[in-house]
């Protein structure tokens, strides 16, 4: 079917669109609509709702007295190019600021201390021989069964399947307590016998696929990792990167671009669809205020879009509420470096859920990046709550600071008293990618087609970090304004979680 006309805006009233969110997702969205229309040489407005008083989502710095505290994510990953791209394209080269990687050492709290994690060992896989075979971290019938892996035919069934069951099968149970639990699932904030495997490590697959043993498949790619990552100066990037004065950098130098309506501290009390003779959606706001657009972008937690979307198409939302969150809160305390005895000699530690602890890691943030603390200060970050210990968020402030310095006190001998503290808490924040979701994000795809001019784009998607929610935001863009050149953005919606 074919749109008519009215269906695409015209000089006098230029196609609408409402971008719902203000997170990294939202705000890169906007910015590529906005690029993209303008290369294109079209006519277009855009609104940027977003309920908090700021944009940014997880995104919070807070700088003072010379201690630069990140709230959310302190960094993002270079081998995903979005966010480094970005940052370049906005004028923020300069700022960049790697990772202090002559300290690159990640300890995992084994029976209670703190071991090395091998070096060598890349995600959970050794690849030097001497390290690892050198580590107390793992039992030597643990090391054995690790390099069974290299004999271990591969999985002929191509259907998804959990990340602990992957690792029991091609390394054995204790790579999975002592490395993959706390290492991998800790970045996905999951449970590792429920994180789909397909969602979110599917290098591991194709390692398999192509070399029939993960160990052989990563000494294979090693070099070549290494040349990927070069900068226009020949000098190697760190693998993760940050800005000087904190992430808050690029949301602000990103918001400053957008030429569009910018609507914080706006919440949206009901979407539904619009009536008449040009097709689109009406959105009531809060404070009184209404929106009519022609089309509607959800850069939204996925509970919140199943909220919005469910008077218009209960199949839909139910198929958005089936993505389940998980609560988390970041702790940080800067100390005086004289009253604390720790060397720091690395970039923190995981523990895992079999641990007695209470937390579930801990950055030590003026170790991995310069410029965090003040001189002769230290500043750590510390980890809360997840999917097993998510009454931990609700503590309030003291007892839960409290908490933090009990644990470290444990873990690390740590006795001083902070000389500035912050809490971030984050309510139903984190995407669960559980077994299938690949699979449920395809449903819901086919599903939205039911929609027209109706996207969804974020997290709760295909990728959590920065560059992955950069990445939908782009493709999203792409999507609405090609349908809006071709003038069919009435019959062409969709679910934009390519």
């Amino acid at each position: 079917m074919q749109p008519t006309p009215d269906a695409v805006g015209t000089p006098q009233n230029p196609t609408h669109i409402a971008i719902v969110g203000g997170g990294i997702a939202g705000l890169a969205t906007a910015y590529y609509v906005q690029r993209e229309a303008q290369q294109a040489g079209l006519r277009l407005r855009y609104s940027l709702v977003e309920s908090a008083p700021s944009f940014g989502g997880k995104i919070v710095t807070d700088v003072q007295d010379g201690f630069t505290i990140e709230g959310g994510p302190d960094s993002f990953i270079t081998q995903k190019p979005a966010a480094l791209r970005l940052c370049r394209e906005l004028g923020l080269g300069d700022r960049l600021l790697g990772t202090n990687d002559t300290q690159r050492k990640v300890f995992v709290l084994d029976g209670g201390r703190l071991r090395p994690l091998p070096d060598g060992v890349m995600l959970v896989i050794p690849t030097r021989f001497a390290p690892f075979a050198l580590s107390p971290l793992v039992s030597l019938p643990g090391k054995l069964r690790m390099g069974l892996d290299l004999f271990i035919p591969p999985r002929r069934d191509n259907g998804d399947e959990s990340l602990a069951d992957f690792i029991r099968r091609r390394l054995g149970q204790e790579a999975l307590d002592k490395i993959a639990e706390p290492l991998m699932a800790g970045i996905h904030v999951a449970d590792p016998e429920r994180l789909s495997l397909q969602a979110t490590f599917p290098r591991f697959i194709q390692l398999e696929e192509k070399y029939g043993s993960l160990i052989k498949g990563m000494l294979a790619q090693k070099g070549q990792a290494a040349g990927q990552q070069r900068n226009g100066a020949g000098r190697t990037l760190s693998l993760f990167m940050t800005l000087r004065g904190g992430l808050r950098e690029l949301v602000r130098e990103l918001a400053s671009r957008l030429e569009g309506e910018l609507l914080p501290g706006t919440g949206v009390l009901e979407l539904t669809r619009a009536s008449g003779p040009r097709p689109g959606y009406h959105l009531r706001l809060t404070g009184g205020r209404s929106l009519d657009a022609d089309a509607v972008i959800l850069a939204t937690p996925a509970f919140v879009a199943a909220r919005l979307v469910e008077p218009m198409h209960a199949n839909l939302a139910a198929r958005l509420w089936a993505i389940r969150y998980v609560s988390t809160a970041t702790v940080s305390l800067g100390f005086r470096r004289a009253e604390f005895e720790h060397p720091l000699g690395g970039f923190g530690f995981v523990v895992a859920a079999r641990e007695k602890s209470r937390l579930m890691a801990c950055t030590w943030t003026s170790t991995k990046f310069n410029e965090r603390a003040p001189v002769e200060h230290v500043l750590l970050r510390a980890f809360v709550g997840g999917p097993h210990h998510q009454e931990l968020v609700e503590l309030p402030d003291e007892a839960l600071i409290q908490l933090v310095r009990d644990e470290l006190q444990k873990v690390m001998g740590v006795n001083a008293r902070p000389v500035i503290s912050r809490i971030y808490r984050w309510p139903q924040a984190n995407p669960q990618y559980d077994v299938g979701h690949l699979e449920r994000v395809t449903q819901i795809e086919a599903v939205a087609e039911e929609l027209p001019g109706l996207y969804f784009t974020g997290s709760a998607y295909r990728g959590v970090g920065i560059p992955d929610c950069i990445q939908q935001g782009q493709e999203t863009a792409s999507l609405v304004v090609a349908a809006i050149a071709n003038q069919e953005i009435a019959s062409q919606p969709h679910l934009a979680v390519t």
